[in-house]
């Protein structure tokens, strides 16, 4: 299968990238590269673009897409989590902008196989490094009640994260749960009637808290923003888009305290702390889509991009 994703608010992050021609750049989260081909688009032979992903799939497409723009081009297969080990390998000390666009791609929800959908009968994997050993069926057959019940509140945001992390204990008891047919009866069977005719598909919420558990992908976002922040160039920007509360959040928090880290108590009359602003947020409230982007991509409608620029 062709490694398609439909770029999401993809005007929208060239505009609040500020490109320079020669500038540097890097997208932590490559993909097909929809919006590094835009980047590369506006650079000139000096400019040069780091593009990072742990997805076999995406780095393949990612090279042939971007071959077209030669030696300005570097594609590295890794967590962006590594990302100041790619940069120092490169010889990179600081970057004008970077990119990251959290979240599963259109091709990973849409290649079956990968086991992220919940709309067909797979294993279940939800890997997006498929180097890892570690599948989401070694989450549900392995993990406590109480870790399962704490992944699916925190993570997933289910209100029946308790019925539903005793009612896999209950059935793995039987036999281990293997495909995703079968964990989305176990789900089905642990949400009341009345909420599963208008909540959506009942599995939706455990999906995503299997997915991000298994990945660790609040975890990296966390150790990454502020660190990402210090890379940049005075003047250069990051641009974040996420897909759920739980990445909005941490987002927008590590923005707030970069822009303001100071912890002295409030009523002091002046800042004895020391800490230095790195830079100010640009976006104070979230940009969305547009109507007609909505219109041609339902897979836009959750998202959100902040913007955080460093200081001069």
């Amino acid at each position: 299968m062709e490694f398609v994703h439909k770029s999401v608010l993809l005007e929208e992050v060239i505009e609040n990238l500020n490109i320079r021609q020669d500038g540097i750049y890097m997208d932590g989260t490559l993909g097909g590269a929809g919006h590094s081909y835009h980047i590369c688009e506006r650079l000139s032979d000096a400019g040069r673009l780091v593009g990072i992903d742990q997805d076999e799939a995406a780095i393949a497409a990612a090279t042939k897409r971007l071959a077209v723009f030669g030696s300005r081009v570097s594609v590295v297969r890794s967590n962006y989590a590594e990302f100041a080990d790619v940069l120092d390998s490169l010889s990179i000390r600081c970057v004008d902008g970077i990119l990251l666009d959290l979240g599963v791609s259109s091709y990973q929800l849409d290649e079956a196989d990968r086991g992220f959908t919940y709309r067909e009968d797979v294993p279940l994997d939800m890997r997006m490094d498929q180097r890892n050993t570690k599948t989401a069926k070694d989450i549900v057959n392995e993990y406590s009640e109480s870790d399962l019940f704490h992944i699916i509140r925190d993570y997933g945001e289910d209100r029946f994260a308790k019925n539903i992390a005793k009612h896999i204990v209950q059935a793995r008891q039987k036999k281990p749960i293997e495909t995703t047919f079968e964990l989305n009866e176990i789900i089905h069977a642990a949400i009341p009637a009345r909420v599963r005719a208008t909540g959506g598909h009942p599995s939706k919420r455990t999906y995503q808290a299997l997915r991000i558990e298994l990945n660790q992908e609040l975890a990296v976002l966390s150790a990454s923003l502020e660190e990402m922040i210090k890379r940049l160039t005075p003047g250069g920007r990051i641009c974040v888009i996420t897909f759920h509360s739980l990445e909005d959040r941490i987002t927008k928090n590590i923005f707030r305290t970069c822009e303001n880290p100071c912890i002295c108590p409030p009523g002091f009359p002046v800042c004895t702390c020391g800490r230095v602003s790195l830079g100010h947020v640009v976006t104070r409230k979230p940009i969305l889509p547009e109507a007609k982007e909505l219109s041609e991509n339902s897979r836009a409608k959750s998202a959100k991009l902040r913007v955080f620029e460093r200081a001069v």
